[in-house]
């Protein structure tokens, strides 16, 4: 099983935004955030859509398609 679920650091990447910045608009910890991007914990739903509201996109292009 594919364990790429979500897209925050390829989003993160088009948007020249680094994981740092991020972890400080949010008030979480970089070492969480980086997690994320590695695909090594994965966010809840919730905090996708904090993500998506912090970086200005739809929440929908943070995760991966299954098609």
């Amino acid at each position: 099983m594919n364990k790429e679920i979500n897209r925050i650091r390829v989003v993160l990447s088009e948007l020249n935004i680094k994981h740092k910045w991020l972890a400080d608009k949010m008030k979480k910890n970089p070492s969480t955030i980086s997690l994320w991007c590695k695909n090594e914990r994965q966010p809840s739903l919730e905090t996708l859509i904090e993500i998506a509201k912090v970086l200005d996109v739809d929440a929908r292009l943070l995760i991966k398609s299954t098609k």
